[in-house]
């Protein structure tokens, strides 16, 4: 019987990645639809996606699922083919990556939550089914050509600050769970208007469109297949594109190139970048964006602090790992941005 868990290095795993000869294709996709034994869902789908080299991370829950895969492109075709054939799968869409090497995973985990999407939502009269209306590429550009239209980002900062849409709202909080209630505390006198959400793929704003309709919202819509998506349909039709930036993804290449707007800044000299690393003092491994002449100067580190830790020996380094905080590990707003500066970052 196969593993059902990988039991490789993860060095090597990486290693091999790197020596395989066929190329892949970064793809992510997720679907609302009841899910009656999780586990046993989850077994299987681990067993026939393994057959097809695919990598990646797969959460499964009661309530659906959602993917970021990689899979051989030789053997696309037979993954599309697995998941159309699969209960609850059926005429799935899969969002291929829009600026990808193929390089994103190197393993395949897939774990069963709770809820594929935190939201904490408590109330038993919220239903997944009472959702928005998708909008496509073409009336996306069309609504919010009208100025009477409100546009949602229910990403986290560190998502919105490297790329989003024209005018687009951003909702200030660190989590989902905390975006959903503030997004209705935010439009509560919106009501009647129309309100387009959109997301990375879609999963993160089709429910929160769902929520603002549990709320009494009117004119709901959410972007189908979310920022991927369309920027494959805009430039595979020629569209004007809306999106200005980069759309941060959640894989090992950290972003992918929309437009050539750089909206974004250097974390530590200010000036214009939105590339973002994880510092080198994996003590720290702060997620934080960083120019090419600040990579150079802190040698990958968020600080000059970091850049003295990663000089000590190996056993300090390890010693320093023990018991941090991973909470702090993403630059946002309120907690990091004082991080930062109390390190000194820049200085």
């Amino acid at each position: 019987m196969a593993s059902l868990h990988n039991r490789v290095s993860q060095k090597e795993l990486k290693e091999r990645l790197y020596r395989e000869s066929d190329a892949r294709t970064t793809i992510s996709f997720y679907r609302y639809f009841p899910i009656d034994h999780p586990r046993d869902f989850r077994d299987e789908l681990y067993k026939a996606l393994s057959a097809l080299k695919v990598f990646g991370r797969i959460y499964v829950a009661a309530e659906g699922i959602n993917a970021q895969i990689s899979v051989p492109q030789p053997r696309f075709e037979e993954l599309r083919t697995l998941l159309n054939g699969w209960p609850g799968l059926q005429d799935l869409r899969l969002n291929v990556a829009v600026d990808d090497d193929g390089k994103s995973f190197w393993v395949l985990k897939i774990k069963v939550r709770d809820k594929i999407v935190a939201d904490g939502i408590d109330d038993p009269g919220f239903d997944m089914r009472r959702k928005g209306k998708y909008v496509d590429a073409v009336t996306f550009n069309r609504l919010t050509d009208n100025p009477g239209t409100i546009v949602v980002d229910m990403r986290n900062h560190y998502e919105y600050e490297v790329g989003h849409f024209d005018k687009a709202i951003e909702v200030p909080s660190d989590t989902f769970r905390e975006q959903l209630p503030m997004s209705a505390e935010m439009l509560e006198e919106d009501k009647d208007r129309t309100i387009i959400m959109y997301c990375t793929g879609g999963i993160r704003c089709e429910k929160a469109s769902a929520y603002l309709l549990h709320k009494g919202f009117n004119n709901v819509f959410h972007l189908e297949g979310g920022i991927i998506h369309y920027a494959n349909t805009v430039k595979e039709q020629g569209l004007e594109n809306k999106f200005r930036g980069k759309n941060f993804v959640f894989d090992d290449r950290l972003g992918e190139r929309i437009s050539e707007d750089v909206i974004a800044h250097c974390h530590q000299c200010g000036q214009p970048a939105d590339t973002h690393t994880n510092c080198r003092n994996e003590a720290c491994h702060l997620l934080f964006i960083q120019c090419p002449a600040c990579a150079e100067k802190y040698e990958g580190c968020c600080s000059s602090e970091c850049q003295e830790a990663m000089r000590l020996p190996a056993e300090e380094r390890r010693a320093q790992r023990k018991g941090t905080e991973k909470g702090l590990h993403v630059f946002n707003k309120s907690r990091n941005r004082m991080r930062l500066g109390k390190k000194g970052a820049g200085g």
